[in-house]
């Protein structure tokens, strides 16, 4: 029996909703630039017939409040993307393929099945052998406990923090938002409870945990931060990105469970946001745009990953089968609603007059897909395997330029879940791929499932950054 949600929200009612959006966008557009067309127009009759300047200014006056100073008042208070920073563990938590298994073989709760199943995983990953571990994973058996979590977040959290702190020569006392998320470690007190005590901050400090959003909290937090700054003028905000593997270990036999343990692997990142008037100078990005979606009505796109336990009582998170449709369809709703705001007309244009022929003329006719090339030059992908990464490709139409930093940041990092934007971005200024004025798309998916897209504008030339930071001395 369907539930509730699915009845009101059904295939039928979205794909219309999508196909309205789109022909009013389109419609809204022709009339921008129908007025555009009929103010030349009027300007052409006005030199013709020999008028009097006074309706040449008022002419002019009426286009310039229309297309700029009314959309500068109405315009929403900058979000700047003032440095970040990404953890890179220490050696001694390298976790080659060899090590992995040899440690895997020595648990009892493996069998040989499931340790050749792991094997196999990590060889068709795409994951590299220098990917690292926390330290409770490299005993034998593993240590999911508490304490072990705890200090993992201690491992990872506050060198990351220190470490933006001195990019961006700010005190914590400046802190104003501090945003944690971490998918599936929930401690009390909370890990923004444990930054704001280790760094002495405000007593009116602003701090939030995130919990149970999977790869797609990262995002989230940045979109959560900007409406917070869009409420606290001349901010600070701080957001903490990582995932604490010592609790999620599997150690059971099913294998829509051990995915994780193979693909998986530490990071982490921090980042200052700041809507400050001056912070346009000394920042690298500005927030141009961002969308959030979920597919959580539907009842199997809710249970696509999910964390439960198995028959035998142990605890980890079950992959089906068809998460990476799933993934596709939360994917493609994502983009259109961004494609809506960003891309340029004819774009748009071709895109609507596809899904009105699909819809109505011919069903097996193929859907245009935007080319959002022609606006962003950088994307940033979750970084959940190689076939993940290739279907979202081919999806969105991108070359292998374009998924470049995706694949070389899962072969030297691995999955590191909320993380793996900031080292994708930090693989392209590494790279010094990114110049002024570029844009750069950062794609969070995630349980739920959930979907937010982060699209920043390059303020400034980005050099100098292959000698400091995770890719150092890997990039050459």
């Amino acid at each position: 029996m369907e539930s509730l949600s699915q009845a009101n929200h059904g295939p039928g009612s979205y794909t219309i909703n999508l196909l309205f959006k789109h022909v009013l966008t389109t419609l809204l557009e022709a009339l921008r630039f129908s007025t555009l067309a009929l103010v030349i127009s009027l300007e052409a009759i006005f030199v013709l017939q020999k008028w009097k300047p006074i309706f040449h200014f008022l002419l002019l006056s009426i286009f310039i409040f229309i297309f700029t100073i009314k959309p500068y008042f109405l315009s929403s208070t900058p979000v700047y993307l003032v440095d970040f920073s990404c953890f890179k563990p220490p050696d001694f938590c390298k976790t080659p393929f060899s090590l992995f298994l040899e440690n895997a073989s020595k648990i009892e709760s493996f069998d040989k099945e499931s340790v050749a199943f792991m094997a196999k995983i990590l060889t068709s990953s795409g994951l590299g052998e220098e990917t690292y571990l926390p330290p409770a994973l490299h005993c034998v058996p593993p240590k999911p406990h508490q304490q072990e979590s705890i200090k993992e977040a201690e491992m990872v959290l506050p060198p990351i923090m220190e470490d933006l702190l001195s990019k961006t020569k700010i005190s914590p006392q400046d802190i104003d938002i501090l945003i944690v998320n971490c998918s599936g470690f929930c401690p009390s007190p909370s890990l923004s409870a444990i930054i704001t005590n280790k760094f002495s901050m405000r007593d009116d400090v602003k701090s939030f945990s995130l919990s149970g959003m999977g790869c797609s909290a990262g995002a989230i937090a940045i979109d959560m931060a900007q409406n917070l700054l869009k409420v606290h003028k001349n901010s600070y905000a701080v957001v903490l990105s990582t995932e604490i593997l010592s609790t999620g270990w599997y150690p059971g036999h099913e294998k829509s469970k051990l995915l994780l343990n193979c693909t998986f692997r530490m990071g982490g990142a921090a980042i200052l946001l700041s809507n400050k008037k001056e912070g346009r100078k000394s920042s690298k990005y500005k927030l141009f745009f961002s969308v959030r979606n979920q597919r959580s009505f539907e009842d199997k796109s809710y249970v696509a990953a999910v964390r439960e336990e198995d028959s035998e009582g142990k605890l980890g998170v079950t992959i089906h089968r068809d998460l990476l449709q799933i993934v596709g369809e939360t994917l493609k709703s994502n983009a259109t609603i961004l494609g809506e705001k960003i891309l340029p007309t004819l774009e748009k244009f071709w895109h609507a007059v596809s899904i009105i022929r699909k819809r109505f003329f011919n069903r097996s006719e193929e859907i245009y897909v935007p080319n959002f090339k022609s606006v962003i030059q950088h994307f940033c992908l979750p970084t959940s395997g190689s076939p993940l990464i290739r279907e979202m490709a081919k999806g969105l139409k991108l070359g292998e330029k374009e998924v470049e930093a995706a694949f070389m940041t899962l072969r030297r990092f691995g999955n590191q879940s909320s993380s793996s934007l900031w080292y994708e971005l930090a693989y392209l200024e590494a790279k010094e791929m990114v110049k002024k004025g570029d844009k750069v798309w950062l794609l969070g998916i995630g349980t739920g499932p959930k979907c937010c897209s982060l699209v920043w504008e390059c303020l400034r030339p980005i050099i100098g950054e292959s000698n400091r930071g995770p890719w150092a001395g890997s990039i050459y």
